[in-house]
């Protein structure tokens, strides 16, 4: 089980994401307002608050959402998770789509440090079931069995 640390979104892509404290996420879509939301694949971007707290100890200044992450969670460690993974928090249903993220043009985050923890803590998901979420809400990893729409 997790804790929404923060909940994080952009209006354009190519900026850095903001905590917003809470959002409505629509199903098959995202998050509503955020520029990456889409019928894709990588609707919600979601990262472990401990991977970004071990970053930030090697000396990295970070920011919620820095990383262009959606959903920072305290006590989920996403990438050791297998693809088709559901989470469920309040009413949102969310399946892990996607692990890592190849960075393509270094962010100021690898250009500081030399290296992003996005390719691999970074994961992605799409939206089964709309919700809305908040900062301070867990987040629940559902068990094989439960997986059924």
């Amino acid at each position: 089980m997790g804790r929404i640390v923060a909940v994080c979104t952009s209006p354009r892509k190519g900026m850095p994401k903001q905590n917003v404290q809470e959002a409505t996420l629509v199903a098959g879509h995202g998050i509503a307002g955020d520029a990456h939301a889409g019928n894709w694949h990588r609707q919600v971007s979601l990262l472990s608050w401990q991977a970004v707290e071990a970053f930030r100890a090697r000396g990295a200044v970070l920011t919620h959402g820095c990383f262009g992450e959606n959903l920072l969670v305290d006590g989920i460690d996403f990438s050791q998770l297998a693809l088709g993974t559901r989470f469920v928090c309040n009413d949102v249903l969310l399946e892990l789509t996607q692990i890592g993220k190849e960075c393509h043009s270094h962010c100021a985050i690898f250009k500081a440090m030399g290296e992003c923890i996005m390719p691999t803590q970074g994961v992605f998901t799409r939206v089964l079931h709309s919700g809305h979420i908040c900062v301070g809400d867990t987040m629940e990893v559902l068990p094989a069995e439960q997986k059924d729409d």
